[in-house]
């Protein structure tokens, strides 16, 4: 826990002890910590040198830790101006390199990264690297980063960017599919849905893409495109699929329910996985439901909206704001 402001496990564990029994000597504290000697009193010196811990004045051989409010607090304090400068620094350096690029050369607009790793690699990088917003095509067919494998979308989204996501209806009939786009959505992603998108495409702040430039069976590449011309018809691309794509509504609360008689959390996922375009056979595998109960709870909704047919009944959810368009 203490590892930002520079202490190692040794170096914690034995500050805690310190902390805990008021004083240790070297022989004692080592075998506390079950390190030899000679390390302990190195880790010991260390501590001394972040102002954590102390030889005893009173009695030799002693050590003592330093209370955490006052030590803990300077370090601290000193971590947030070092970062402070460095923030600073790399403002100054973005705004020196974007005077240099006011004029990019052609050749530096574009950028091919070929193989599996580097392609996954600078994947990660435009998505940790966002500051404000994502938008991605995404296919049923993940050649290189996989939900699994990939968690910068999570720990981007815990900083506050924005996710926009289209995804093809073959993503949901995936193992796990609903279950991933139902995350995405608990996290505040805002996820939508069409029969198929014409390319896998990353765009990270509107300054930077990524796409695909091989298919299967061929040693994985990608093309990150900078801002550019061609970067605003990609960015115009996702715009165009978003406005045609259905929204995805999962994992809803009891906000949601319309009251006693209304459709419950499970009705409002079977109603949204349908207006995506699946069938009832898998929104029943996706959602672990029987399909004759997933049968049952379309009928009760066509009866509780007066409907007789699935497309009225479709019309009345969007009519009655159980989905959204």
């Amino acid at each position: 826990m203490l590892g930002a402001i520079g202490l190692d496990e040794r170096g914690e564990a034995a500050y805690r002890a310190l902390v805990v029994l008021g004083g240790e000597g070297v022989a004692d504290l080592a075998h506390r910590l079950g390190l030899p000697e000679p390390e302990t009193e190195r880790t010991l010196v260390r501590l001394e040198a972040h102002g954590l811990a102390a030889r005893s004045s009173y009695r030799q051989g002693r050590w003592v830790a330093a209370p955490p409010g006052v030590a803990l607090g300077a370090l601290l304090t000193q971590q947030r101006h070092e970062l402070e400068q460095a923030e600073l620094a790399a403002a100054l350096l973005a705004k020196e390199y974007r005077a240099e690029a006011a004029e990019p050369e052609v050749h530096d607009l574009v950028e091919v990264v070929t193989g599996g790793s580097a392609v996954a690699h600078r994947f990660l990088q435009l998505q940790l690297g966002a500051a404000e917003e994502v938008c991605a095509l995404v296919t049923g067919r993940p050649a290189v980063v996989t939900g699994a494998e990939n968690d910068a979308e999570e720990r981007a989204a815990a900083r506050g960017v924005a996710y926009r996501v289209v995804v093809e209806r073959e993503v949901l009939e995936l193992p796990g599919g609903v279950a991933e786009s139902g995350a995405a959505l608990g996290r505040g992603e805002r996820v939508r849905v069409v029969d198929r998108v014409p390319t896998k495409l990353v765009v990270a702040d509107r300054s930077m893409a990524m796409v695909p430039l091989t298919g299967r069976g061929v040693e994985p590449a990608a093309l990150v495109v900078h801002a550019s011309g061609l970067l605003e018809s990609l960015m115009g691309l996702f715009e165009a699929v978003w406005r045609e794509a259905v929204p995805l509504r999962l994992g809803c609360g009891e906000q949601d329910v319309a009251g006693a008689a209304g459709p419950d959390a499970t009705d409002l996922q079977i109603l949204s996985l349908l207006l995506a375009g699946m069938t009832d056979a898998s929104v029943a595998k996706q959602l672990e439901l029987g399909l004759r109960t997933v049968q049952r709870r379309v009928k009760g909704l066509m009866e509780l909206t007066g409907v007789t047919t699935r497309l009225q009944l479709g019309w009345q959810a969007y009519e009655r704001g159980w989905v959204t368009r």
